[in-house]
């Protein structure tokens, strides 16, 4: 048995890391294995920055890779053995296990403190299948970026462990417990609570802070590549981070507009135009945002097969609801109970339409984005969580239309039956008038 030692991994395996790691992968609160392949460390327009660098020839024009920044932060991270990834999850007991996926299984576990003293903590423990060297490179994937970024809205990786051995090899990672699972689950799992207005508004702005992050806030660019609820995972206090990393990439660099690499992600989250080119770029991940946002306001999930077919796309079915129309409100929802800020909801929905540019330049940067947010959340807490739509008031107003319309009908109804009473008591009396002169003339 022998643990992983990454910098002999980068100098060994140098060759290897510029091919496409592999394809399905899990999520620590998702079941469902989605995606179809995942980038290498380098790939085309990105080779550059992944090579050996000695000190002297990093300059400030010239940022470092992920991988040259993991060798500063790697010591941040546990290495782990086996044995005690196995007591902590009581061998891997199926009654612990929280999620499944195409690349292993997510298991809850507890863990000793750094030093063995002090309260077990409570983790996520992600446990490859033994799959060759395509679960390998994902797993690299993981370790390199989580090993380097940290942020609050990130999920935060504890540490790893890597086994080899005559009965195959082990790829574990250890990541901090996310207790109330993920977007995905709360929006379209009837069996949780309804997410709040104002929660939902707080999610979605903690997440494009971490994708800000990730794009603005370090000496490179990273493109996330897999951005969907179900990689949108929530503390006991709701607050969300973003996980899986498998698929993350490094941003273009040397001046160039994009990465040309192997289209991968999830199916009506892509970006099109990286799915018809293979080009990828930060704005790949605004679009998946746009999307997900759309999904938030609706509690619709961006593909539903079981819905009428002109239903089945959300990006297809919104477009039928202009935002400044007297319908908008029929996305909402339902579930919110028109417990939302109308204004807030159309400023979300134009935040998304621009967010789904055809063209990529067109879209925001998330700097844009979160400022954006900013604005709907403080337009949403002036206005309070119960404004009522405008498809609602024309609605009272109808009514109260109606039964004005209904009062006048009723009024002239009873003058119309007064009259008649009195044309016929008229008409009676002449009768009568008429029948005294002709006995009179008679006699």
């Amino acid at each position: 048995m022998k643990c992983f030692s990454f910098f002999k991994e980068m100098k060994k395996k140098k060759k290897s890391l510029a091919t496409e790691p592999g394809s399905a992968h899990v999520s620590m609160s998702t079941t469902r294995p989605t995606s179809t392949n995942v980038t290498g460390i380098s790939e085309s327009s990105g080779s550059s920055s992944t090579k050996q660098m000695s000190k002297s020839s990093v300059s400030v024009s010239s940022p470092r890779s992920i991988p040259a920044m993991y060798e500063e932060r790697a010591q941040n991270l546990r290495v782990f053995g086996i044995r005690e990834l196995r007591n902590a999850t009581n061998d891997f007991s199926g009654l612990l296990k929280i999620g499944e996926g195409g690349f292993g299984s997510v298991y809850k576990g507890y863990i000793k403190p750094p030093g063995g003293e002090g309260d077990r903590i409570e983790v996520a423990i992600k446990k490859l299948n033994q799959n060759g060297l395509q679960g390998h490179k994902q797993w690299l994937a993981e370790v390199l970026f989580l090993g380097v970024v940290e942020h609050p809205n990130l999920v935060k990786l504890i540490g790893y462990c890597a086994v080899d051995g005559q009965r195959g090899n082990q790829r574990l990672l250890v990541y901090e417990f996310m207790r109330n699972k993920s977007l995905e689950d709360h929006l379209f799992n009837k069996s949780y609570p309804v997410l709040p207005w104002n929660s939902r508004l707080q999610i979605i702005m903690g997440v494009a802070e971490g994708l800000r992050y990730l794009h603005e806030g370090l000496e490179v660019q990273v493109i996330y590549r897999d951005f969907k609820a179900s990689n949108i995972l929530l503390d006991e206090d709701f607050k969300p981070k973003l996980s899986d990393f498998g698929l993350a990439r490094e941003g273009p660099s040397d001046g160039r507009t994009h990465v040309t690499t192997a289209i991968v992600g999830t199916y009506g989250y892509a970006a099109p135009d990286y799915v018809q080119t293979g080009h990828l770029t930060i704005k790949s991940d605004v679009w998946s945002f746009g999307v997900v946002l759309f999904e938030v306001l609706t509690g619709r999930r961006s593909t539903e097969r079981n819905r009428p077919r002109p239903e089945q796309r959300l990006l297809d079915w919104v477009k039928r609801f202009p935002i400044e129309s007297r319908k908008f409100s029929t996305i909402i929802d339902p579930r919110l109970e028109n417990q939302y800020s109308l204004s807030a909801a159309r400023l979300v929905a134009k935040l998304a339409t621009t967010c789904l540019s055809k063209s990529a330049k067109d879209r925001p940067s998330m700097s844009d984005v979160v400022e954006s947010l900013k604005h709907a959340i403080q337009v949403s807490e002036a206005a309070g969580p119960t404004e009522p739509s405008e498809e609602q008031s024309a609605s009272n107003s109808d009514d109260e239309e109606k039964a004005e319309q209904d009062g006048v009908s009723e009024s002239a109804k009873r003058r119309m039956l007064h009259l008649a009473k009195l044309e016929a008591s008229a008409n009676a009396e002449s009768r009568r008038k008429f029948t005294v002169m002709r006995k009179a003339r008679q006699t």
